[in-house]
Order: C-alpha cells, then sequence, then structure tokens
C-alpha cells in the first residue's frame, strides 16, 4: 500500500504552492494597480476567470481583499470591482530623538492613518518600553484603532543596533535605550515584531524607493543637520557593517578638526566637529550671516550668494570644502554611483551649496560621482521606517492565505 506525498505550501508542483503563488501575485497587482475586476485580474497574473474566482473568495475569507463596488460595462452587464482590504494589517514607524518620540501609522496599503509626538526630554532609566508603548498608544488613540492591531514597529534612532551583543551603540546622548538585548526587549513588552535601525540609514530607504537614489545600486548618502550622518547601499543592499556602524561618519578624523585622542572619545571630534550644526553656525557667523539656526544661517547666506555677494559665495565655499573633505576619503574607497546630499542644513544650501560640494571633491578624487539633493518629503525617517515594516508584513501577510 503506497503513502500519498503529503500536500505541503513548500511542496514543488503542488496546488498548495501554485494557489500560494497565485495568492501572493493577486495581492501584489491588486496592491500596484488598485481596484480590479475578476477577469482584469484574471488576465493581468495570466490565470483562468474560474481560478480568479476561486483566488478571489479564498482572499475574502482571509479578510485580505474586499468588494469594492461594481463596475458598469456592455448594456446588462456589471463586475464586481475588488481590492486590498487596508485594515488587514497595520505597522508604525517611529523617529526617536533626545528631545521626543515621533510615530506614524500606516495600514496594509500604506496611507497614513495616526500621528502622535511624545516628548522626552531629559528621559533616562529603564523605561524605554514603556515610552514606546506610550508613543504607540498615542498614535494608535488618533488612529481609532487598537494597539494589538500593529504588525510591525520599525523605531529609526540616532545609533546603531550590534548584532553582536543586542546593545545600542553611537547613542551616548539618547538616554535610557542602552539596556541589554534592547530589540528583543521592546519585542518582549510590545507584544508584536520591532526592528531598531539607524535614522540615516532609514533615510537611505526611503531615497532609494522613492528619491533621487531610485536605480542606483551603489550610492552614498550624506545627512548634515545638527549632527552628521552617512548610509552607504552598495549592491543595491544596505551596508550596516560588522558592528552596525557603517556610516557614522561623524566620528570619522579629517584635517583641520579635533581627533579622539586631542579632545577625548566623548567630545566633539572628527567630521563633527567641522561640519556639525554648531560649527556651520559658527562659520556662517563669521561671515556675518545669521539665522536662528544653522540651517537659517546658510539660507541666509546662500540667498546674498544669489545676489553676487562675494562674501556669501566665501562663506559657502568654506562650508563646501569642508564638506568635501570628509566625502572625499569615502569616495575613494567606495566609488559610489552618486551621493544624496541630505539634512536640514545641506537642503537648505540647495543647488547653489551642492554645487560648490560637487566641485571641490571632484578637485580632490579620481572618481567624480555626481552629487544630488535628496527629493523625499516629510521626515524621510518615518518614510524609511514605514517602507521597511510594510515590506515585512505584507510578505507575511501575503504568504498566509494557504495553510
Amino acid at each position: 500500500m503506497s503513502r500519498s506525498t503529503p500536500d505541503l505550501p513548500g511542496t514543488p508542483g503542488t496546488p498548495s504552492l501554485l494557489r500560494a503563488i497565485n495568492d501572493r501575485a493577486a495581492l501584489r497587482v491588486l496592491l500596484e494597480r488598485g481596484p480590479l475586476t475578476r477577469p482584469e485580474l484574471a488576465g493581468l497574473i495570466g490565470i483562468s476567470k474560474p481560478t480568479a474566482s476561486q483566488l478571489l473568495s479564498r482572499l475574502a475569507d482571509a479578510g485580505l481583499v474586499i468588494l469594492d463596488g461594481i463596475r458598469e460595462g456592455l448594456p446588462g452587464r456589471t463586475a464586481e470591482v475588488y481590492r486590498i482590504n487596508p485594515s488587514a494589517a497595520h505597522v508604525a514607524g517611529l523617529d526617536v530623538t533626545p528631545q521626543r518620540i515621533a510615530v506614524t501609522l500606516a495600514d496594509l496599503v500604506g496611507c497614513p492613518v495616526g500621528e502622535y509626538r511624545l516628548q522626552t526630554p531629559g528621559r533616562s532609566g529603564g523605561d524605554v518600553v514603556e515610552r514606546v508603548r506610550a508613543a504607540l498608544r498615542g498614535a494608535c488613540e488618533v488612529a481609532g484603532i487598537g494597539p494589538d492591531a500593529l504588525r510591525r514597529v520599525v523605531i529609526g534612532i540616532q545609533g546603531a543596533v550590534d548584532p553582536g551583543t543586542g546593545r545600542l551603540g553611537y547613542a551616548a546622548h539618547i538616554p535610557g535605550w542602552h539596556i541589554p538585548r534592547l530589540v528583543d526587549t521592546l519585542r518582549a513588552g510590545l507584544g508584536t515584531g520591532v526592528d531598531v535601525e539607524n535614522d540615516v540609514n532609514l533615510v537611505a530607504l526611503a531615497e532609494q524607493a522613492r528619491g533621487t537614489a531610485h536605480g542606483h545600486r551603489d550610492f552614498a548618502l550624506l545627512w548634515v543637520s545638527d549632527g552628521v550622518g552617512m548610509a552607504l547601499v552598495l549592491g543595491g543592499r544596505l551596508h550596516r557593517g560588522s558592528t552596525g556602524g557603517a556610516g557614522e561618519i561623524g566620528y570619522m578624523p579629517v584635517p583641520g578638526a579635533p581627533g579622539a585622542r586631542d579632545a577625548g572619545r566623548h567630545a566633539t571630534h572628527g567630521m563633527q566637529a567641522l561640519v556639525g550644526g554648531p560649527t556651520v553656525l559658527k562659520v556662517m557667523r563669521s561671515y556675518g550671516y545669521r539665522g536662528s539656526d544653522p540651517a537659517a544661517a546658510v539660507r541666509t547666506a546662500v540667498t546674498a550668494a544669489e545676489k553676487a555677494d562675494h562674501s556669501a559665495h566665501a562663506a559657502l565655499r568654506d562650508l563646501a570644502g569642508r564638506l568635501a573633505t570628509g566625502l572625499a576619503p569615502v569616495t575613494a574607497i567606495v566609488d559610489p554611483e552618486i551621493i544624496v546630499l541630505t539634512g536640514d542644513i545641506l537642503l537648505a544650501g540647495g543647488e547653489t551649496l551642492r554645487g560648490l560640494v560637487e566641485l571641490e571633491l571632484h578637485a580632490l578624487t579620481i572618481p567624480r560621482p555626481r552629487l544630488v539633493l535628496s527629493t523625499v518629503e516629510g521626515n524621510p525617517v518615518l518614510t524609511g521606517a514605514l517602507d521597511l515594516a510594510l515590506t515585512t508584513v505584507r510578505d507575511e501577510v501575503f504568504g498566509s492565505t494557504v495553510s
């Protein structure tokens, strides 16, 4: 007596595997194209209309698609229209700084459904889980959903988790987050999937998905605001390094700035001392250009430079030379296709500063990558966090229809 092979989703050629493939393809098409009729869906993924009917019934039973009305066709003919059920899953993106936790929630389609900001000035101690929980609770109340509806939480922070130790590094300025097994602790405390990612890495992911880096497999992204950071995408993949610290360019020794040996390991030194926000403000003021913050001072100089003010041009060229000094070793070692400039200081400099930095960099290095300004609108950390969360959750949800 022979024993039949179990009908497993992963067994090649079985009906379950084929159903799983078709379900995933259908959900992807509905996500990309929007509401579709049964015949339209069948034609797009290459299946018969009866198979499409069975597929849609299966996805509806799983709560992944819903009826989106009726479309009128030829006289006497109508067709039901289906779309992704946006409430099938929700995700959260967080942007953590020393002053606050900003949260945005999105549904499965990617539409923002709730925002919240929790002020955290000077907070310390081991209450990081409660702080995150409070921020998520506030966003869920705005969205009108329960916290248990969240399938994934991605936290962007000004630091990096060492995969070997599970601890957050490069973030001495953010109290309360330096606990053992940070990610595991957050997952256990929140009761859902959690990822903690460097904030500038998330900006790079957003830029790769929807900004000027789209279509580029090798690029560097430089962020200059109060702090300085970099992200590297090599071969189409984010490069984090063995301890998660790849791109922590603010600590990199550069000519013209004190090193850790001179200033002290925890004092401002390296690239941070050369082009960080406080330094930029001092440089602009030394040329007579002021503002309420470094970005505002740079905007003042740019406005003056556009009116042929030679002093303003000198101020911006000074800043451009400093930036090129830090970008030169990265360019020589990585040889990126492009370098994306972002952060409020670089965006305030606009095309004027971008062109000067590119000119200075190309005078220092043999590789001459094109420098481009970021085009991602809003908070790019939250955008990248939501993109990462949605990628993970969609992969889970879209593969869950066949057991």
